[in-house]
């Protein structure tokens, strides 16, 4: 819940001279209407922090997978662990959301992660295993976030990054032996510009989920261009 029409103007300005491909940026409601016409035209995607997984109804203040089509959306993020831990959604609730997402033409970022105690106790496979297990998940994003790296500025090591994005492609493998290799997983979790590439090169990594960094506009290029490089096999 960061931004201002002055602030979101001043970045998006500064990311499309980067040109960047295989970026979205998911934003504020109040903000989409701003952010899709700055972008029309622009290889850059956009997309909403959250969703309500009600078609329409007796709701105060939620928006609606349909609404956020009307603006030409393409993504939403689902089960952020913010929306987990601050506001209670379950396991069922990010499901629900997931599923009137894609009926929309959404594709969902779904986000799965441990928390610390989880981590200590050994359960991160169990935990990722059950947060996924509960989606019918069909043309979607997965996004590792483990709560512990999220903020912190303690991200996870790139290789404990690639040793749970290779268990959440293992999984997948058994929910649809078909289209597991295709879902793109990324990692999300005081990602910087600093650390990115080396997130980027993994091989079950297909990208990152970037939270305070992408709030300045200088990291967040930082990072697309290390994206870039680990697609070209280079150096940033």
């Amino acid at each position: 819940m960061h931004g201002s029409r002055a602030s979101i103007a001043a970045l998006l300005d500064a990311l499309v001279k980067e040109k960047p491909s295989g970026c979205a940026v998911c934003v504020p409601c109040p903000y989409l209407e701003q952010v899709s016409q700055r972008l029309r035209g622009s290889p850059i995607a956009w997309g909403a922090q959250n969703v309500s997984e009600h078609a329409q109804g007796a709701y105060t203040g939620e928006t609606s997978a349909a609404m956020l089509a009307e603006f030409g959306c393409r993504y939403v993020i689902v089960g952020h662990s913010e929306r987990r831990q601050l506001y209670g959604e379950s396991d069922a609730q990010a499901a629900a959301k997931f599923a009137a997402a894609t009926a929309a033409g959404l594709t969902p970022i779904l986000c799965v992660g441990e928390t610390l105690q989880e981590r200590d106790a050994g359960k991160t496979q169990e935990v990722v295993a059950r947060q996924l297990g509960a989606v019918d998940f069909k043309e979607g994003v997965l996004a590792y976030e483990p709560v512990w790296a999220i903020g912190t500025g303690d991200a996870a090591s790139p290789d404990d990054a690639e040793i749970v994005a290779s268990q959440i492609r293992a999984i997948l493998r058994e929910l649809d032996p078909g289209g597991a290799d295709e879902v793109p997983i990324q990692y999300g979790g005081s990602v910087t510009d600093a650390n990115a590439l080396d997130f980027f090169r993994q091989p079950d990594s297909d990208g990152a989920l970037v939270g305070g960094a992408s709030l300045k506009a200088d990291a967040f290029a930082a990072i697309l261009r290390a994206g870039d490089a680990a697609v070209r096999g280079a150096d940033a």
